[in-house]
């Protein structure tokens, strides 16, 4: 990991909260803080479901462009598949992720966003793609994650111009998920995913799976993933557990086994 992000657990709900005040700038330390958290939380049964927090200022107001400038296009070459798939292991984590949004989601901080499952967004906080004023285009995911979210022609009209969008926007367009007080951003993202700790756990991460692998595929093959991955949790005692509590009327205990 790195100082610059931290990982904490509480309640089977991780936090990933990125430190690099004051405006969270997403150099290269914290795009592998971010790979190596998704990482652990993988890695780990015990964190059931994940908030992405900057903090109670500033989500993230986008890449390092110090770090940046000084690239030419080799150097860029060689890491622009790294920051995309950085940012790429956030999206793949099998548990719900819900992005905590305060002040700024701008350029790689909307990529980080977009990246997660869900957005809670505070009243005042302006997210966008600014990438186009500084020549350059989205390059972790921007161009593709928010096409799909919001419709390619919205996602021209933010990316072509630069412009920021309020969370009154957002949440109309679908950028947004809830709008809440910033005092009540973090509170109102665990609150989201909490109802997930106590889940199915295999069955929330192959519903996750089976969403996000079906968005490239036709109707027919979709369907056919969809088919193979419910087969899939037949093997589970989840899906045992949750049946018999059906027939037996009675809640469900299940183990995320």
């Amino acid at each position: 990991m790195t100082d610059l992000v931290k990982l904490t657990v509480d309640g089977g709900i991780g936090t990933i909260r990125l430190e690099r005040p004051p405006m969270n700038a997403l150099n290269i330390e914290i795009q592998e803080g971010l790979r190596a958290a998704a990482a652990e939380i993988c890695a780990d049964d015990s964190v059931r479901a994940v908030v992405v927090f900057g903090g109670e200022k500033v989500f993230a107001a986008g890449a390092d462009i110090k770090e940046m400038a000084g690239m030419s296009y080799v150097d860029m070459a060689r890491r622009a598949g790294a920051l995309s798939s950085a940012f790429d292991a956030i999206a793949r984590i099998p548990k719900p992720v819900v992005a905590a949004i305060t002040g700024y989601a701008l350029g790689g901080g909307c990529e980080l966003a977009l990246a997660c499952d869900w957005r809670v967004v505070a009243d005042d906080a302006k997210l966008g793609q600014p990438e186009i004023k500084l020549g350059v285009i989205p390059g972790a995911g921007g161009t593709q994650r928010l096409a799909r979210l919001v419709g390619p022609a919205r996602a021209k009209d933010i990316i072509l111009t630069g412009r920021m969008v309020d969370a009154a926007e957002a949440l109309r367009i679908g950028l947004a998920d809830r709008v809440v007080p910033a005092a009540d951003v973090y509170a109102t993202a665990v609150e989201l995913v909490a109802g997930f700790v106590d889940g199915p756990a295999h069955a929330i991460a192959l519903a996750k799976q089976a969403i996000d692998g079906g968005l490239d595929r036709d109707l027919a093959g979709g369907l056919a993933w969809e088919s193979q991955l419910f087969a899939a949790l037949f093997a589970t005692d989840d899906r045992a557990e949750g049946m018999a509590a059906f027939v037996e009327k009675r809640p469900a205990k299940f183990t995320g086994r």
